[in-house]
C-alpha cells in the first residue's frame, strides 16, 4: 500500500490519507515526497474544490520519521529538509482551501502539518504538540507557522515548551476551527465544512485566499490598496453589475 492514499469525491474534494499507521503516520522521505507531489499536481487542477489531509489508524501524524533521519547521510538529510519545507510551500500555493482532519495525535511535524493547513477540524480528544523541544531541538518549521497564526504569547509557549495540548485548548486559542465528538462526528464535521466550501464560487474562493495570504505580510495601507485593485478588477469584469441584477430580481420576487 502507498504511504499516501488519494481519493477524490464527486464534489471535487481531494482527501490525502497518511497511511503509515504502524509508525503512527510518521513521515519518511517517501511519504513527504508523495505529499508534495500530490499537492503539486492539484495547483492547476480547476476541478478540485478543497483538500482534506488526515491520518490512517486513529492518529493524524507523529511527524517526521526520526528513525529514518538518524541514518541519513548529510546530503540526503539536506534533501529531506528541503522536501519537508516544500510541502508547506505547496500548501500555501493551492488555489483552494486545505483542511486538516485530526484524530489522535498531531505532534512534532504532524502538528506542523495540521497548522500549515488553512483550517483544522479536530476530534475533541485529539492532542497536539511541538514535541521536538522534548528532544532538545526546536520545531524549526512549526515555529514560523505558529508566529503567523497564534497570539504571540500563546505561539511562543507552544513552540518553546513543546507540551502536549488538547484540541479544546487550541480551539480556545483560535488554532482549531471545529471540534467533533468521536470519529463519526469528525467525519461529519469535515463533510459539512467542505460542503460549505464547495457551495462557494470557486473564483471568489481563490481570490479570497490570494488576497488573505498576501495581506498577512503587508502593512495595512498596502493591503487596502490590494483590496481596491481587486474591487476594480471585479467592477471591470461585471461582477458587481451581475450581483446587482440578481439582487434586484430577488427584491422584486
Amino acid at each position: 500500500m502507498p504511504d499516501i492514499l488519494t481519493d477524490t469525491d464527486a464534489r471535487g474534494v481531494v482527501t490525502l490519507t497518511i497511511n503509515r499507521p504502524r509508525r503512527r503516520n510518521a513521515l519518511d522521505a517517501a511519504a513527504m515526497a508523495a505529499l508534495a507531489e500530490a499537492m503539486g499536481g492539484m495547483e492547476t487542477e480547476r476541478t478540485v474544490r478543497a483538500l482534506v489531509i488526515q491520518g490512517a489508524g486513529g492518529s493524524f501524524s507523529a511527524g517526521r520519521d526520526l528513525k529514518e533521519a538518524a541514518d541519513l547521510p548529510a546530503d540526503r538529510a539536506t534533501d529531506q529538509h528541503s522536501a519537508w519545507t516544500e510541502v508547506f510551500r505547496r500548501l500555501r500555493r493551492l488555489p483552494f482551501p486545505s483542511v486538516a482532519a485530526v484524530e489522535g495525535y498531531a505532534v512534532a511535524g504532524g502538528f506542523t502539518l495540521a497548522m500549515g493547513c488553512d483550517f483544522v477540524i479536530a476530534e475533541r480528544a485529539a492532542q497536539f504538540g511541538a514535541l521536538e523541544m522534548k528532544n532538545g531541538f526546536p520545531a524549526a518549521v512549526c515555529t514560523p507557522i505558529l508566529a503567523r497564526l497564534a497570539p504571540a504569547r500563546i505561539g511562543l509557549e507552544l513552540a518553546l515548551f513543546g507540551d502536549l495540548v488538547t484540541a479544546e485548548r487550541l480551539y480556545e486559542a483560535g488554532l482549531v476551527n471545529r471540534l467533533a465528538d468521536g470519529l463519526d462526528g469528525l467525519m461529519d464535521a469535515v463533510a459539512d465544512f467542505t460542503d460549505r466550501i464547495v457551495a462557494l464560487a470557486p473564483t471568489a474562493v481563490r481570490q479570497t485566499l490570494e488576497t488573505y495570504r498576501a495581506a498577512e505580510t503587508m502593512p495595512l495601507d498596502q493591503s487596502l490598496t490590494l483590496g481596491m485593485h481587486l474591487n476594480q478588477l471585479l467592477d471591470a469584469s461585471g461582477s458587481f453589475r451581475a450581483a446587482g441584477r440578481s439582487f434586484g430580481r430577488t427584491e422584486n420576487g
